[in-house]
């Protein structure tokens, strides 16, 4: 009987290296006794294992090591053991891992599932409190501290998601077999586990924490055995909105029964706002709008392409009724969709940001769109955005040129493919013909350059800072042409 002992609950870089040993020294798994750290020896304790033979090896399959990644963060006492049977088995019987059916395959799966759904856990539970209120008077870093316990040793596997999640807050997470510690500058650290008592109390933020959770508890949906199996009681010591769930679920029934006896509330204004400006209405009449709060005003109810269907609202341009420069973009996007301004986004900040380094000041241009409805389509809750067509480009340039008609800039810059359809009547490479293009049909120099929105989806940080650079220098190209025009 050999006797292998690995240096802490975690050592699976000490188990590949005694695994070997005895793999190549031919030792059979009932030969062999695990011990981690200062454990006690067992009866059958023995000599460390022999040394392998010179020049000898084999390899494992990437199966095996990582689920004995998952494994050894698992509490069972044998499960060193059932991965050196793995092991063992996997010399004869190369296929092993794939019969789920074998005894020792789907203990050890479901050992790993058990760890999974511990780090899942561990995730959604973790409450962090605040442990120096006065940080910012002290000159200190904001600071959190979190006590859990979990089931299987998932501290380690499980830190990273809090790492990105928590960023630049400093923050530590207790537990009984250790504790990790993050400053919030990159330096991430482990010391030993504590006691609960060593754990902070709690911190004003729970009182309101409680008041939400319980404002957010439906009654009409509770199920004791659902709610525990998704939120076990062993983990109700560290949730602070366990101390009303008791209260809450007696209290169910009687809050169930008025929502059904209360009387209908009336719907939202904002609904009310949508099933009317959805309402059938007519095409725009023949004549033009007179003036810039015309045009905002009849875009709501404008029928010439069917994007407005599906749109929260018509999103028109904005600036000044004069502006010597205008800005024309592709289409609204979600957030604009929402909000009823153009270019207010993520790629209005990056639009916004360029201009003040071209030296150009928003507040003189006029900013609108080809298209004034968002065309999306959705994926689950997202809508994601989708591209106008010809057909749509062309009925909605009816309002761009009235917008033109009106504003009568020297300057019009084309964002992009489809604002230059819409400027200059037909379609355009942008990259080919970046620059000033020409006048334009009813006055005014037409410049093209590329949407702002090209410049987030460039993935490699260099290119797309050189791209930045070529669209501020275009901007500031465009408002100097204002001196000659």
């Amino acid at each position: 009987m050999y006797g292998v002992r690995l240096q802490d609950p975690l050592d699976l870089a000490g188990w590949r290296r005694a695994a070997r040993a005895l793999r190549l020294g031919g030792v059979a798994p009932e030969q062999v006794a695990w011990r981690v750290g200062d454990a006690s020896g067992g009866l059958f304790d023995g000599p460390p294992p022999p040394e392998p033979p010179s020049g000898a090896g084999f390899s494992a399959p990437r199966e095996l090591l990582d689920l004995a990644a998952d494994l050894v963060c698992h509490r069972s006492d044998d499960r060193f053991d059932l991965l050196y049977r793995l092991l063992w088995r996997l010399k004869d019987e190369p296929a092993l891992l794939r019969i789920t059916t074998d005894a020792d395959v789907a203990e050890a799966h479901l050992r790993r599932k058990a760890v999974q759904q511990a780090t899942h856990k561990m995730h959604a539970f973790v409450r962090f409190r605040l442990v120096n209120p006065a940080f910012e008077a002290a000159g200190e870093r904001e600071t959190y501290v979190a006590w859990f316990e979990p089931p299987h040793r998932v501290l380690t596997r499980g830190i990273d998601y809090f790492v990105k999640r928590m960023g630049r807050l400093a923050f530590s997470i207790l537990t009984p077999d250790a504790c990790a510690h993050w400053d919030g500058a990159g330096g991430l650290s482990f010391t030993p586990g504590l006691e609960r008592r060593e754990a902070p109390g709690e911190d004003e933020l729970e009182t309101y924490w409680r008041t939400y959770f319980a404002s957010v508890f439906n009654p009409a949906r509770v199920n004791p055995r659902l709610m525990t199996q998704h939120m076990p009681r062993r983990y109700w010591g560290n949730l602070p909105e366990a101390a009303v769930i008791p209260e809450l679920a007696a209290a169910a029934r009687g809050r169930t029964d008025a929502m059904v006896e209360a009387a209908p509330t009336p719907p939202s204004p904002r609904t009310g706002r949508v099933q009317v400006k959805r309402a059938p209405a007519p095409p725009p009449p023949d004549a033009a709008p007179a003036d810039l709060p015309e045009v905002a005003a009849a875009i709501q109810a404008c029928r010439r392409c069917d994007l407005w269907r599906h749109a929260t609202q018509g999103v028109p341009g904005e600036g000044p009724p004069q502006a010597p420069l205008m800005l024309v973009g592709e289409q609204p996007g979600d957030m604009e969709d929402l909000a009823g301004h153009p270019f207010v986004g993520p790629a209005g900040e990056v639009l916004n940001r360029a201009l003040a380094e071209a030296g150009v000041n928003r507040e003189e241009a006029y900013v609108t769109n080809a298209v004034k409805h968002f065309k999306h389509e959705l994926r689950g809750k997202r809508r994601l955005h989708s591209r106008p067509n010809g057909t749509e480009i062309e009925a909605c340039r009816w309002w761009l040129q009235t917008e033109r008609r009106l504003v009568r800039p020297k300057v019009i810059v084309a964002l992009g493919a489809t604002a230059a359809t819409a400027v200059f009547g037909r379609a355009l490479s942008v990259l080919k013909n970046r620059g000033v293009v020409g006048e334009v049909e009813g006055g005014g120099l037409g410049f093209l350059t590329v949407h702002p929105s090209y410049l987030l989806r460039i993935p490699e940080p260099g290119e797309k800072a050189r791209a930045y650079d070529a669209f501020v220098a275009d901007l500031a190209a465009a408002h100097a042409l204002l001196k000659a025009a």
